[in-house]
C-alpha cells in the first residue's frame, strides 16, 4: 500500500450515511440531516434533454474540453449573471467539480509549493492535497466573526512558495457568503485563488453570489449542476481556468477522464438554458427549510451565533454535549435515529460543532428536530 495515503481519513460524512443505511436495512427510519445532497428530483426539462440525447446517439466519447454548446452556454451564464466574458475555450466540463479540483491542483502547484486553506474548509480539501503531495497552511475563520476570511492575516501568510489559496463561498460546512468587497480584497493578496462556486445560486435574504472573475482573471473557478439543479448522480461539473493552463488541463483531461459523459452534457446544457425557474423554486424551498431548522436547533440548547446565508448548512457548537463530535455524531444517530455530520471532519477549529443539511424536506426537518429534542432534554442541556 502507498504510503503517503495513510494519512489520507475518511469522508466522516459518508461513514455517518452508510450507518444510518444500516440502520434502516433493520427496518428503522432514520431523519438525514447529514448528507449535503438535495432531496429534489432533477428538472424535467433536464431529464428529457438527456433522454433525446440518448435516443439520438450521443452516448459516446466528447471533445475533452467538453461539448462546445454546454461551454458556450456556461460562458452566457457568466456574462449573463456576472457580467465576466469566459471564453469557452478556456471552460472544461468535467466529471463533477471533485474532478475539476483534481485537474486545476495538478496543474497550479509543482513540488515544494503549496496552498492557504481555511478552517474550517470542505471535508475532502485536505484530502485533495494529500493525494497529490501539495502541503497546506491553515489559517482560522472566527465563529463570532461570522467565519468571515480574515483577509489581512491571509495577505501576510502568502510566501515565496505559497501557489494558491482556495475559497469556497457560498461555503460548507458554514453557510458563509463572501461580499464583493471581500472577493475583491481577496482578489489582491498576492497569490492565485481557486475558488469553489458550487453553491452559487443558493443564497438568502441579502447575500449575493459573486465569482473571483468579477475581480480577477487570474484564478481558478469550479462549478457544476449538483447542487443548483439536484443533479449529483449525473456527475457533471465545470472549471474555468487561466489560458496558459488550459493546454495542461486538457492533456490530464484525456488520459484520466477522456470527457465528462456525452448525454450528460445536453442535459446540463439545458439546465442552464431552460432549468431556472425550476431551480428558483428549490431555492426558496431551502430559504423556507433555513427558517425552520435554525431556530429549531436554536430552540434545543445549540449554539448558532450567526445565521448562514447560503448553501444548505448550519454549523452549530454542541461543545457542551461532547466535544468529541464523531463520537456525538455516532450516538445521536444510535440513540435519536437522526443523521448529523461531525465538525472534525471540517477540521480542528469546527470540533465540537455539528452540522446540519436542510437539503431534505420540511417535515423530515421537524421529526429531526422532534427526536434532536429529546435527545437533548435526556443529555440535560436544555
Amino acid at each position: 500500500m502507498s504510503s503517503h495515503l495513510d494519512h489520507i481519513q475518511s469522508f466522516k460524512v459518508m461513514d455517518i450515511l452508510e450507518a444510518a443505511k444500516e440502520i434502516e436495512a433493520s427496518g428503522e427510519h432514520v431523519v438525514h440531516l447529514e448528507v449535503g445532497e438535495p432531496d429534489f428530483n432533477t428538472p424535467p426539462v433536464v431529464i428529457e434533454a438527456a433522454q433525446r440525447a440518448i435516443a439520438d446517439g450521443h452516448t459516446h466519447y466528447t471533445h475533452s474540453l467538453g461539448i462546445l454548446p454546454l461551454r458556450e452556454a456556461i460562458a452566457e451564464h457568466y456574462l449573463e449573471h456576472y457580467g465576466v466574458s469566459v471564453s469557452p475555450a478556456q471552460i472544461i466540463v468535467t466529471t463533477g467539480t471533485s474532478a475539476g479540483l483534481l485537474l486545476a491542483l495538478s496543474a497550479l502547484c509543482g513540488p515544494g509549493e503549496e496552498m492557504l486553506l481555511s478552517d474550517p474548509h470542505y471535508a475532502c480539501y485536505p484530502n485533495f492535497l494529500g493525494f497529490l503531495r501539495i502541503p497546506y497552511r491553515l489559517f482560522p475563520l472566527e465563529e463570532t466573526e461570522g467565519f468571515r476570511y480574515p483577509i489581512e492575516e491571509v495577505g501576510r501568510l502568502v510566501g515565496p512558495s505559497t501557489r494558491g489559496l482556495m475559497v469556497n463561498s457560498p461555503a460548507n460546512p458554514t453557510g458563509m457568503v463572501l461580499s464583493a468587497h471581500e472577493l475583491a480584497a481577496l482578489a489582491e493578496c498576492g497569490t492565485t485563488i481557486v475558488s469553489d462556486e458550487i453553491y452559487h445560486g443558493l443564497v438568502y435574504g441579502d447575500a449575493e453570489d459573486h465569482t473571483i472573475l468579477e475581480f480577477t482573471d487570474e484564478a481558478f473557478v469550479l462549478n457544476g449542476f449538483s447542487k443548483r439543479y439536484a443533479m449529483t448522480g449525473w456527475r457533471l461539473g465545470w472549471l474555468i481556468a487561466p489560458p496558459r493552463y488550459v493546454d495542461t488541463i486538457q492533456r490530464v483531461q484525456q488520459n484520466l477522464y477522456i470527457s465528462a459523459p456525452d448525454f450528460a452534457q445536453h442535459a446540463g446544457t439545458a439546465a442552464l438554458r431552460e432549468a431556472g425557474a425550476d431551480a428558483e423554486a428549490m431555492r426558496q424551498a431551502y430559504e423556507r427549510r433555513r427558517a425552520l431548522l435554525v431556530p429549531g436547533l436554536r430552540g434545543i440548547g445549540l449554539r448558532i451565533t450567526r445565521e448562514p446565508d447560503g448553501a444548505f448548512y448550519v454549523l452549530a457548537d454542541a461543545s457542551h454535549l461532547s466535544t468529541d463530535s464523531l463520537a456525538l455524531s455516532h450516538r445521536i444517530l444510535r440513540e435519536a435515529k437522526v443523521g448529523v455530520t461531525p465538525g472534525i471532519d471540517f477540521g480542528p477549529r469546527a470540533e465540537g460543532c455539528l452540522r446540519f443539511a436542510y437539503a431534505n424536506g420540511e417535515r423530515e426537518i421537524e421529526e429531526g428536530l422532534r427526536r434532536l429534542g429529546g435527545f437533548c432534554e435526556e443529555a440535560g442541556c436544555r
